[in-house]
């Protein structure tokens, strides 16, 4: 069994999710079966690959690092193993102790210690930030939207608000956990857009593999089902690769954006890792996992492995389920149409069926 690209070590640490089942599944497609350390969540889902060579459980992100060290810390300089991650704890954590590990592993970085949560931190990025404890500014632009200033901050999606006044403003901060809120203006948008890529050489070289809208929105929460396209539009990614270039970020994306319905394209956030949307640079012909190790050891990016596609749809298929089919917008009928034609799919897969199976056994855990 290959657990290895060109004797580098490969590992996906990640909470358990079906997200970093995806990454598995991407490097195993490509000849790699990673070792993986999971970290635990409510539910187990990515541990029931075929791909994993070696899995470890762990109870913490901090009980998973130090696994790592003293399991896989010791390789030669010419052999160190790639690390992989797909949530904002994990990447944070190993961000704050680089100086810990960057002499042992190849992982996300921006070249020193803090640098990647200095740009998780939305205040340091865009908007308006307010302790709870302050005055409400008197200039604010209704509606608004309040979000936690870092995804490692209070209750990162329980802590968004839309508020069409100042009264109700005033009641979301009472049932907010974090203790410092953005303040945004509420774009009455058309679509989001969402855009899949992996840097290397400090941000110098990027390559975005997939461009993705929403088929429908969901006030608050993501959409689960997507057309997915090519990028094409060289003006935003040049301003993005400077972004990255300046932030000195070696590692995978993801950029998001609003669509406001005059057509206008807000920047949202960047997450400094592989979003749950990974996989359809896979169906793309593009695994964002794999590239990423490849342009990484050979320092450049192939220009074999920018790929034309045509447009497909994906779908999270559970939660697309309990989102349209039990929530009423479509009968069983029209959703089955259109999980058979959607191109890509985040659990189900008839060679990696394991963890589908796992999921229509505990369906309820998963939505």
């Amino acid at each position: 069994m290959n657990n290895s690209y060109n004797g580098h070590l490969c590992i996906v640490f990640a909470l358990e999710h079906y997200n970093p089942l995806n990454m598995i599944r991407a490097f195993g497609e490509s000849g790699i079966n990673p070792v993986y350390i999971s970290v635990k969540r409510r539910y187990e889902v990515a541990i029931f690959s075929k791909y994993i060579s070696k899995l470890h459980r762990v109870d913490s992100v901090e009980e998973g690092f130090r696994l790592l060290l003293d399991e896989y810390g010791n390789f030669d300089s010419d052999h160190k193993p790639y690390i992989v991650f797909s949530d904002d704890k994990s990447v944070g954590y190993f961000d704050l102790h680089y100086d810990e590990w960057k002499g042992k592993f190849i992982a996300y970085n921006a070249g020193k210690t803090g640098r990647i949560n200095e740009f998780m931190d939305k205040y340091n990025i865009q908007q308006l930030v307010i302790s709870k404890n302050d005055d409400l500014p008197k200039d604010l632009w209704y509606p608004i939207i309040t979000k936690d200033i870092s995804p490692n901050s209070g209750s990162w999606k329980d802590d968004v608000y839309v508020c069409q006044n100042e009264n109700e403003l005033k009641n979301a901060i009472t049932k907010i956990s974090s203790p410092f809120i953005m303040i945004q203006h509420f774009v009455d948008k058309q679509n989001e857009m969402a855009l899949e890529g992996y840097t290397i050489n400090r941000g110098r070289d990027m390559h975005i593999v997939t461009q993705m809208t929403w088929k429908y929105l969901i006030q608050g929460y993501y959409s689960p089902y997507h057309d997915v396209c090519m990028f094409t539009d060289k003006e935003m990614e040049r301003k993005l690769q400077a972004m990255f270039e300046e932030i000195g970020f070696e590692g995978i994306f993801e950029v998001e954006f609003l669509i406001d319905k005059d057509g206008t394209f807000y920047f949202m956030e960047t997450n400094f890792r592989a979003s749950a949307w990974n996989p359809t640079g896979k169906f793309a012909g593009m695994p964002l996992d794999y590239l990423w190790v490849k342009g990484m050891e050979n320092s450049y990016i192939d220009p074999s492995d920018r790929k034309d596609f045509e447009p497909f749809t994906s779908m999270s298929e559970v939660i697309d389920y309990g989102k349209r089919v039990e929530g009423g917008m479509v009968s069983i009928a029209e959703w089955l149409r259109d999980f058979k034609d959607a191109k890509c799919v985040y659990i189900y897969d008839k060679e990696d069926r394991a963890p589908w199976d796992e999921v229509t056994k505990n369906w309820e855990s998963f939505k």
